[in-house]
């Protein structure tokens, strides 16, 4: 059910944003800045807020706090919000079906496959299935009038470049912050509270850099060369990761790293956001926000997932073995790492973008107050 209202709210807000911004690149990327700062900061409160509730009140609290919080946002936004006029389609079930089902096998084979083997009939099985699911999704796209991804979406510029970078940087980027809470509570004992007060410099980091600093960064650079150098400055973030210790210290093992990689984040998601959607026509705003959307979850949970088996395997599942613990997340660290080069040099070589944004028209006082209104 969550990841329902995920899936209904996560390209909702983009298209808001497109609609609302999209006449003038200056003011898109000014609000990019502010959506993207938004996704670590809440992150970061839910941690942070999470280990309070967890160590003070009870741990339930953790999921009854969304309650109140869902319930107000739901009343500001009918007032708050603007609401485009509604457009007549048909749902595509199938596609939803098919391709829900391959991924969620997909990462349980990969997820299983340290405990029952890589070679297994139960893994190779899972895989094989999970395969046709996707050729099924894919051919249920090809035949639909209305399907649930239209494939020539695809051919856009730069949309499948822009999203295989934002797929890797997901794949790079949550691993790095599982494996980090993991390392923080598990290897230095950290409770919960703690555990999220030290997430609090990195996501300071990326809030600041990404009002302040990407968007003009973006301004001057256009979006190819900030995002290429984000993903390789948070390999290096991630790779400094990769050299903690059993015996570590946070403001040793941990503060200058994640420092870095939280640079890396804010130099290469506004970029990759932009890149994505900048090819899309006007009508076509929508899908292209619940595709960027999708895979970055999806490539977060099969980096997570992937990650998860490389870690197990080299230790990480040796509960109270510190030594043993440390082995595991530096492999996780490092593979992480390797996912944000790739994606550099994907990036480098696919992405074909101006080397500066446009700069946006004049507008007169009418259309100032038009759109004020």
């Amino acid at each position: 059910m969550q990841g329902v209202g995920s899936a209904l709210i996560a390209p909702a807000a983009l298209t808001l944003l497109m609609v609302l911004f999209g006449h003038n690149p200056t003011e898109l990327t000014k609000a990019f800045a502010l959506f993207g700062a938004a996704a670590p900061a809440g992150g970061t409160a839910g941690v942070f807020l999470g280990g309070v509730l967890t160590e003070w009140i009870d741990w339930r609290w953790v999921f009854l706090i969304n309650i109140p919080i869902g319930l107000a946002v739901l009343a500001m936004s009918r007032s708050l919000l603007p609401a485009p006029a509604p457009r007549r389609g048909s749902l595509d079930i199938a596609g939803a079906l098919s391709v829900t089902a391959a991924l969620s096998l997909l990462v349980y084979a990969i997820v299983r496959a340290p405990q029952v083997g890589w070679g297994t009939a139960e893994t190779v099985g899972e895989l094989i299935v999970s395969a046709a699911l996707f050729a099924l999704f894919v051919a249920i796209q090809a035949r639909r009038r209305e399907p649930l991804m239209p494939l020539a979406i695809l051919r856009a510029p730069n949309l499948a470049a822009a999203n295989v970078a934002m797929a890797l940087l997901g794949a790079a980027w949550v691993p790095m912050w599982f494996f980090l809470n993991l390392y923080l509570q598990q290897v230095l004992g950290y409770g919960a509270f703690e555990g999220g007060a030290a997430l609090l410099p990195m996501t300071a980091t990326i809030m600041i850099l990404m009002v302040g600093v990407t968007g003009r960064v973006v301004g001057r650079f256009g979006f190819r060369r900030p995002l290429v150098a984000g993903m390789v400055v948070l390999a290096g973030g991630v790779g400094l990761l990769s050299l903690v210790r059993a015996d570590g210290t946070f403001a040793v093992d941990v503060l200058p790293a994640t420092v870095v990689a939280a640079v890396g984040m804010s130099l290469a998601y506004i970029p990759a956001m932009l890149a994505a959607l900048s090819g899309a026509k006007p009508e076509e705003g929508g899908l292209a926000s619940g595709i960027v959307n999708t895979t970055y979850q999806v490539g977060s949970a099969l980096g997570l997932a992937v990650m998860t088996a490389i870690a197990t395997a080299q230790g990480a599942d040796r509960i109270g073995d510190p030594a043993a613990l440390v082995d595991g997340f530096r492999a996780a660290f490092l593979g992480a790492a390797a996912i944000a080069l790739v994606g550099a040099v994907l990036a480098a070589a696919w992405l074909r973008a101006p080397q500066a944004a446009p700069e946006a028209p004049a507008r007169s006082r009418s259309t100032e107050r038009e759109f004020a209104d």
